[in-house]
């Protein structure tokens, strides 16, 4: 698989999770769709929306519902795209939502694995590719960055870093859409900086690149471990997403 099979998948899973076309990314204007369920929609997106933007650099692609599309076109076609995602834009953003009960909630940047780069990284401890019976006892508080509690079928494979037998660093992905799984990480506190992460993460993306499906990873661009670990274990950061959610949820969130 290369770069260009990689960004294309990438691109034709954004469509379906935005309801919209792969070129719509890529045009120099903004583009505004209507929200829709979609069964190829990655599935731990609440289809539909009433605000998600996504930007892969060159403009928005907004998914709105009928009663927000008018104050969110008027939004992000106010300001240069790279601004609608940073304060203090995000208050205009969320004064303009405020009438229908909802507030920007979620922003994060994803990234995408580059093949001339990515190899197997060593960092001195023994790592297992493990399979879906190998990691079943595993959802404990400490592995919670990288398996999925609320839908453990999701998971379909790990790899683990061990101290002699004692498990230090857990990496896992979840089949989140058909053609894309989302790598997460943790790695026990005594056993960071020094490496572990970035070889979990590369070992664990190559796996999924022999099964035929396209790593992903996702960090908040505050995280900075995380975005470090994403870029040492060979990835670059593809696109960004913005998504508000019902007041309620997010009050909720945050208590």
């Amino acid at each position: 698989m290369t770069n260009k099979d990689i960004f294309e998948i990438a691109l034709q899973q954004s469509a379906y999770d935005c309801n919209c076309e792969t070129e719509n990314f890529l045009a120099e204007h903004n583009i505004i769709s209507i929200s829709k369920a979609n069964p190829k929609a990655g599935k731990y997106i609440p289809l539909p929306l009433e605000c998600d933007l996504v930007s892969y650099g060159n403009n928005i692609v907004a998914q709105t519902s009928e009663r927000t599309k008018a104050v969110v076109t008027e939004y992000i076609n106010k300001y240069l795209a790279y601004r609608c995602f940073e304060t203090p834009n995000i208050y205009i953003l969320n004064e303009l939502l405020a009438p229908f009960n909802l507030k920007v909630c979620f922003m994060a940047e994803y990234f995408l694995p580059d093949v001339t780069k990515l190899k197997e990284l060593d960092c001195g401890y023994e790592l297992r590719i493990l399979q879906k019976q190998d990691f079943a006892d595993l959802y404990l508080e400490q592995w919670s960055n990288c398996l999925t509690f609320d839908d453990r079928e999701r998971d379909v494979l790990a790899v683990g870093a061990y101290d002699d037998d004692k498990l230090i660093g857990l990496a896992g992905c979840s089949a989140d859409c058909e053609m894309m799984y989302q790598i997460g990480v943790d790695v026990l506190p005594e056993y960071r900086r020094k490496g572990v992460a970035s070889a979990l993460t590369s070992k664990l993306s190559i796996e999924i690149l022999k099964l035929g499906k396209v790593p992903f990873y996702c960090a908040a661009w505050s995280n900075i471990k995380s975005v470090r670990n994403a870029i040492k274990s060979g990835f670059y950061p593809s696109w960004v997403e913005l998504t508000a959610r019902a007041t309620r949820f997010v009050n909720k969130i945050i208590k």
